[in-house]
């Protein structure tokens, strides 16, 4: 099962697959090392990035997160505003700290190595570390893949079942079927249910601490990006503009009729500014697409009569059940099945979240959380420059738009629906599958190549 403490994580951005998830390998290597009582003949350590790491990861910031990993730093604890000083003094000095302990000479030139040729045979992100004696000696070898939303394993356990643990849980759905009639069988709503099997591992008050931080940094996330101005980085030249837009909303004098629409693309525009910029975010479920789940929240929090804390712990409990759902039958790696699995689940664990919240039934939910991605199918990742900024930041904006909407549509029903959102998974899972390589995160398709004619 996938928890709460795995889909919501807080990290940096621009990218939860090419700089949350290589940080992670890295700095897992680099404590592997010291585990392994060989830290101290490390003279070099080479990183090799294949497939989309290598062919956007200059732009997502893959071979930055690589270095800060190599140096003991972790996407949840890192300090943003100091990450880049952090990897211009190991480029200057020519010489890193690996896991934070042992010095070895470091040249990122050469030492990070991006291979868009070599085949990968388990999953497109897939990264190689390799360290050496003073003599050349390898010392150890290691292959990971970023699979989606920071998640990294080994490179032969990609595909396999994840072990259940010493933690029965009393609720092992596996598909939204199974989600529904357990939840039926027992009395529970979705988010009760959930919250049952996040309690079978730790007590209820980690439980809500965890809730209570996530919702916390997506509000401060959006709080950021209304008041920070400026340029974002990569090349493009695209700039800030969450605060203009704020300003000119809050200076009207009287509200338009598609005002609340307004603000909640300016959320998620906050928060994928911040992302873009390198800044403090939560996979929601992945990077890239986080900024549809917290400008959703925000509209629950800020728009809703009677939001409350406790309909926000809800939402989340409720959005983490369809987001296990996409990501143990399906995938939400862009560089996998495209944006569907980034924008779309977001947009469909958003809009079960916020029904939720809003007083839907089990099945109104299940609804709800279909037709967000209903019509997200098909949609392609083909990041300008590589960079997360064009089309992504205003897609956030759009796929926080359509939650609300599929959550309104599907109160209005009473949960009869044609398609169930397992069919809707298992169709997004095969078009992901069919979508040629180009429009899969590798800025080899779409708007990425042909940006001189638009």
């Amino acid at each position: 099962m996938i928890s709460a403490f795995e889909l919501f994580k807080i990290g940096i951005g621009p990218s939860s697959s090419h700089t949350v998830g290589p940080m992670v390998a890295a700095s897992r290597f680099a404590a592997d090392l010291a585990t392994h009582g060989v830290l101290a003949h490390v003279a070099r350590v080479e990183v090799a990035l294949f497939g989309s790491l290598a062919w956007t990861g200059r732009g997502h910031g893959t071979d930055k997160a690589v270095i800060l990993g190599l140096a003991g730093e972790r996407p949840d604890t890192v300090d943003p505003d100091h990450a880049d000083a952090l990897v211009a003094q190991a480029a200057g000095e020519r010489r890193l700290e690996l896991a934070g302990l042992h010095f070895i000479g470091f040249e990122p030139e050469r030492d990070i190595v991006l291979d868009g040729v070599s085949a990968t045979p388990k999953h497109p992100n897939t990264l190689a570390f390799r360290a050496f004696t003073a003599e050349g000696a390898l010392i150890r070898e290691e292959r990971w893949c970023s699979i989606g939303g920071g998640f990294v394993v080994p490179e032969d356990e990609v595909g396999r079942p994840v072990a259940a643990g010493d933690v029965a849980l009393p609720h092992p759905f596996r598909n939204a079927r199974q989600l529904l009639d357990m939840a039926a069988a027992a009395g529970l709503t979705i988010a009760e249910l959930v919250a049952e099997n996040e309690r079978a591992g730790r007590p209820q008050a980690e439980v809500d601490a965890h809730l209570d931080r996530v919702a916390d940094a997506m509000m401060a996330c959006v709080d950021r990006g209304l008041s920070t101005t400026g340029e974002l980085p990569g090349g493009l030249k695209v700039k800030r503009r969450a605060k203009a837009i704020r300003d000119s909303l809050t200076a009207r004098n009287a509200p338009t009729p598609h005002e609340v629409m307004d603000w909640v693309s300016l959320y998620a525009i906050a928060v994928n500014e911040e992302n873009a910029a390198g800044g403090r975010v939560v996979t929601a479920p992945t990077n890239g697409a986080a900024g549809v789940v917290p400008a959703t929240l925000r509209y629950y929090r800020d728009h809703c009569p009677g939001a409350s804390r406790a309909g926000m712990h809800l939402f989340l409990l409720t959005a983490t059940a369809i987001g296990a759902l996409f990501k143990m039958n399906a995938s939400i790696s862009g560089a996998e099945v495209g944006c569907q699995g980034e924008v779309g689940v977001a947009c469909s664990m958003a809009a079960g979240g916020l029904a939720a919240a809003l007083g839907a039934s089990n099945a109104q939910i299940e609804n709800a959380a279909e037709i967000g991605m209903e019509h997200h199918l098909g949609m392609t990742c083909d990041p300008i420059g590589g960079l997360v900024q064009v089309p992504c930041i205003e897609r956030n904006a759009f796929g926080a738009v359509s939650a609300i909407n599929a959550a309104s549509l599907a109160l209005y029903g009473d949960g009869t629906h044609v398609v169930s959102l397992d069919k809707v998974i298992v169709t997004m899972r095969e078009t992901g599958r069919d979508m040629a390589s180009k429009y899969k995160e590798t800025s080899l398709g779409g708007l990425a190549v042909n940006l001189p004619e638009c």
